[in-house]
């Protein structure tokens, strides 16, 4: 699929022109640059109006009753919300795109994955899988675009990827913080008559998933500190667990402590400054003690974070 950016003076002339064009482009650009047929109905764009768009090259086809307003050099987005419209107000971005949208892999299909529940065909440009009931958990919305969830995409993916490859989208899902055991296990039992091996494969990749306890050192900053709670002769914390809403890194459950542990890109921004606050809160609200350690703590001054861990399990 070709990923273009950029822009033509066709835009500026539709900005420019009657205010229904300026509500195209108002809508395109909400939408990655792309509108359906039905969506220009609704604002009022007759057919006569659309075949002149069209002959004059303001509107671009894409698909069948989608297009591409002013010029088709679109990013990747672009394409995928083009294919869900095409296919209709029942069809999310599914499987490998599905798993591209949410930064699990990368994306390198031609043809773009779609799930719909209605009884569709697909195109060269897309690669529809009809007919499949779609629960309102199963659906999300990620940049403007309708996607299957993180869990409905796993179930997905179980069909068409080896467990090898399967395993590394798990591995990433949990390293970004969004794979959720409880919401895959209800995604897997919302599509249990689903013929296939996929469910085998998924099955197999979470029974490897919970061998591993789901403790995983996700960095080298996590690996030292694991490092230092050995040499120290500590006992071995909990790592990458949930407490309710977040993850933290490393937890004493019995001794009610928590450590989180900021590498050196940690805090760069507000935001992430304000969630590290809310969840230290939250901690603290459910009776957590709340430890925070920097790279150059663990790194540079390890004798004194093993004293403090110490001080803090005897306490």
């Amino acid at each position: 699929m070709p990923e273009l950016c950029g822009s033509t003076g066709l835009t500026d002339q539709l900005i420019r022109r009657v205010p229904l064009d300026r509500e195209i482009v108002t809508l395109a650009a909400r939408q990655h640059g792309v509108v359906a047929r039905r969506q220009l109905a609704e604002l009022g764009v007759s057919e006569t109006v659309m075949r002149d768009r069209l002959r004059r090259g303001l509107l671009v086809p894409l698909h069948r009753g989608v297009y591409a307003v002013g010029h088709r050099r679109l990013r990747r987005e672009g394409f995928w919300l083009a294919a869900v419209l095409a296919m209709g107000p029942d069809a999310a971005l599914s499987h490998r795109d599905a798993a591209a949208l949410h930064e699990l892999r990368p994306a390198n299909r031609e043809r773009v994955e779609l799930t719909t529940a209605a009884d569709r065909r697909g195109t060269r440009q897309i690669a529809v899988y009809p007919r499949r009931r779609l629960d309102p958990l199963d659906v999300t919305v990620v940049n403007a675009i309708p996607v299957t969830s993180v869990a409905r995409t796993l179930v997905d993916l179980a069909e068409v990827l080896p467990a090898a490859r399967l395993g590394l989208v798990v591995s990433e899902a949990e390293r970004r913080g969004v794979f959720d055991l409880n919401a895959v296990e209800a995604a897997l039992a919302r599509t249990r008559n689903r013929p296939g091996g996929g469910r085998t494969t998924l099955r197999a990749v979470l029974e490897e998933h919970r061998r591993r306890g789901a403790q995983l050192i996700r960095s080298e900053l996590e690996e030292r500190f694991a490092a230092l709670v050995a040499a120290a002769g500590l006992p071995r914390p909990q790592t990458n667990r949930w407490i309710g809403d977040f993850e933290v890194d490393a937890v004493w459950p019995e001794r009610r402590l928590a450590v989180e542990l900021d590498g050196w890109a940690h805090h760069r921004d507000r935001t992430t400054f304000e969630r590290d606050r809310i969840k230290a809160n939250a901690l603290a609200g459910k009776g957590w003690r709340v430890l925070r350690y920097t790279h150059d703590a663990v790194v540079r001054r390890p004798a004194e974070v093993a004293a403090e861990l110490t001080a803090m399990l005897a306490a």
